[in-house]
């Protein structure tokens, strides 16, 4: 699927197919990266969609897949991170260092990886595994996919309004 067939979706089956494609990815989900997703978002809702109910969803949609990453992360524990770690040395690496950083720095360590590519879809598993208490994980999930939606979201929207 291409990014005209998103936006072709967009405009046919309106907000609850951004809920969907921004909810996929954010649980890893094969498709496109948040870098190209949200942008496009942003462009579509400037074409005369509302603003702050298009972010806000696009927020709402992060959100509820890093949840259900947590809870997998939760149930799986850490034979689950030793399952996925086990793929290649880079995933391995990538858990480790996750695992690590979360242990040092709890929900600061969340936030910051759900600013960075490709980690900020990750981070909940190892949270989950650890026992991060929920509303610790919800609210740095929370603080740091606002802050990235809005970014990239904001970039679409104002390219597309022709700034």
């Amino acid at each position: 699927m291409n990014i005209q067939a998103v936006l072709g979706l967009a405009e046919r089956y309106g907000i609850f197919i951004v809920f969907l494609v921004v909810f996929l990815e954010y649980m890893n989900m094969p498709g496109f990266p948040a870098g190209v997703i949200l942008p496009f978002v942003g462009a579509w809702a400037a074409k005369g969609h509302s603003f702050l109910g298009t972010l806000l969803i696009t927020i709402a949609a992060g959100v509820s897949g890093s949840l259900i990453i947590y809870y997998i992360g939760r149930i799986g524990g850490t034979r689950l991170i030793e399952k996925y770690a086990n793929k290649s040395a880079k995933m391995k690496k990538k858990f480790e260092d996750l695992t690590s950083m979360i242990k040092k720095k709890g929900g600061y360590a969340v936030f910051l990886a759900k600013l960075i590519p490709v980690v900020r879809t990750l981070v909940g598993i190892p949270a989950g595994a650890l026992g991060m208490k929920l509303p610790c994980y919800f609210v740095s999930s929370l603080l740091g996919i606002a802050v990235w939606n809005s970014v990239l979201f904001c970039a679409g929207y104002f390219l597309g309004k022709g700034f």
